[in-house]
Parts: structure tokens; sequence; C-alpha cells
């Protein structure tokens, strides 16, 4: 991860779309070249200090989880027939995204996020604090900050434009969206593979303790798991050996960014403040640790 910060994409395919991390390029009709940049967002507001390495982080442990998944759920890289070489020609741009780029099928993106959580924090914590649930779904009394819930929950939210929040709604909801048999198969994927990756994790030191999964259907209707899977920016991991249920965990992720941003006097709204160089080299030191530890990278 001692390479230049890549902080925007420039690249001689059309633009489809430029994310928050991502900058995502048109292939052809069913193709996607996606570009994982080394932008950070926290609280929906995309910060000017880019961390270096970031999107091969993202890239590389993306990539790990979708290969261990595809007896689940079909992947958008497996599904598609053109390789980094087929779609950049130009040696230059190919080195400019070279370990952060991926060539993946084009879906029709599902307008849910599929969230899962195992452990009682973030908003989750809040919720129940006020409410004895999260979510709308009841818990028993009693339980802490950290703690390990009873069984999974899945707590899917609306996909929101960028700059807005995400929306968190009940399943009924989904169900209005998506029709009740691809509700349920979204919600019955996204639990499976919470549970076996949080399984494999723990086995390696670190607590997945929630995550979203973001699906895709093909032109045959089949669902498909899209965009990135169980990185950094889309979960919480902690190590395992220090977590204490009632305290706030240490973690591999972007919270350190988050908890540093809270000391802040911002308003959580662009522009977003930079990052000092002792907060930047700690992100970065924590991305790597998870990739080193759950791929052995």
């Amino acid at each position: 991860m001692h390479d230049t910060a890549l902080h925007q994409s420039q690249l001689s395919l059309p633009l489809h779309y430029r994310g928050k991390v991502r900058d995502v390029y048109r292939v052809d009709d069913r193709h996607l070249l996606m570009v994982a940049c080394d932008r950070l967002s926290a609280f929906d507001v995309v910060l000017p200090t880019p961390v270096p390495g970031k999107g091969r982080v993202l890239t590389a442990l993306s990539n790990f989880w979708f290969a261990r998944s595809r007896e689940i759920v079909p992947n958008h890289l497996d599904l598609a027939s053109l390789s980094l070489d087929d779609v950049l020609a130009d040696p230059a741009e190919r080195s400019q995204v070279a370990g952060r780029a991926v060539v993946a099928r084009a879906l029709r993106p599902l307008p849910v996020e599929a969230i899962v959580r195992g452990y009682l924090i973030g908003s989750g914590w809040k919720d129940y604090q006020a409410t004895g649930s999260v979510c709308g779904l009841s818990l028993p009394p009693g339980l802490q900050l950290a703690e390990r819930l009873p069984e999974p929950l899945y707590t899917p939210s609306t996909k929101a434009e960028q700059g807005d929040h995400d929306r968190n709604v009940d399943f009924a909801h989904t169900v209005e969206l998506l029709g009740e048999v691809l509700a349920v198969q979204v919600r019955d994927v996204a639990l499976r593979l919470y549970r076996e990756a949080a399984s494999y994790a723990l086995s390696r030191g670190i607590i997945i303790a929630d995550t979203k999964f973001e699906f895709g259907l093909d032109e045959a209707g089949r669902l498909v798991v899209m965009d990135e899977m169980l990185t950094p920016d889309s979960s919480r991991f902690w190590p395992a050996d220090g977590h204490r249920p009632g305290e706030n965990p240490s973690s591999f992720d972007k919270q350190y960014v988050r908890d540093y941003l809270e000391t802040l006097d911002w308003d959580k709204t662009p522009p977003g403040p930079a990052l000092p160089g002792a907060v930047l080299a700690g992100t970065v030191a924590r991305y790597r640790e998870a990739l080193t530890r759950l791929t052995g990278a």
C-alpha cells in the first residue's frame, strides 16, 4: 500500500457513474469497468484526503469474498466475459488502475441495501436504547453496547442519492419494492452470506459486527451480488481478542475516521475536513491489517 493515492481516475472509456469511492465506466451493453479509488466517505460526505492504497484493499478483499461465496450466489465478476486487458488497450491506463479495477457484468441494481447486523452497535445501539428494538425488530432487555445479538438481524435500507442518507425500512417495504419472492431471496441470501463470512472471519481473529450487500438482476432475472463485498468500507471489523461487551471496540474499518471527525466542530455537510497525517496513517494501517488477517495477502 506504499503507492501514490488515486483520488479520481481518468480513462478514455465513457464515464458511466462516479460514486463516493468507485469510478464506473461503460465498456459495452453487457460490461462495466469499476475502479476503486482512494476516496473515503464519512457521514455520506467524500473527504478531500485520499487514503493511499485503499482502493486496492477494497478490490482485493471484495474479490476474495466473491470467490468464496460463488456457491451461495453468483457475482458480477464471474458473469463477465472480458478481462482488463480486453478493455484497456493503453498500458498507461492499465497501470493507472492496476490492482483496483475489475470488469463486471452490467446488472439491474435493486433499490435496497441488504444490511445484516450481528452485534449491537452504531445506529442499532441508539435505536435499542430508545425503543428496545432495532429497526422495529424486538430484542431482549439488558443487552450491552457491542454485544453479540441472539441471531443476526436483516435490517434493509433504501438507497439514497449521493449526499443524502439511506433510510431504514422494514421488510414489508422491501416486499412492496421487490415483490415477495425476490424480497425473501435477498433477505435469506444476505443472512447466509453474513453467517458464513462471520464464521470464517472469526477464525482469522476478526469479528464482522455488521455489513451491507448490494444485489442486482441479470438478463434472466437471476439474483447477483455486486459492487463490493465485506470490506472495511461496507462493514464493521473488530479485533476478536479485544472485544468486550459494554465497551466501544477498536476497529479495522473507517469507524476510526468517524471517531476522529466526531471530535471536530463540523456539521457533517460538504465540504468535509482534511485528515491529518496521523489519522491517515492509522487508517492505512487498519485497512491493511484487515486484508492481511482475512486473506493472508
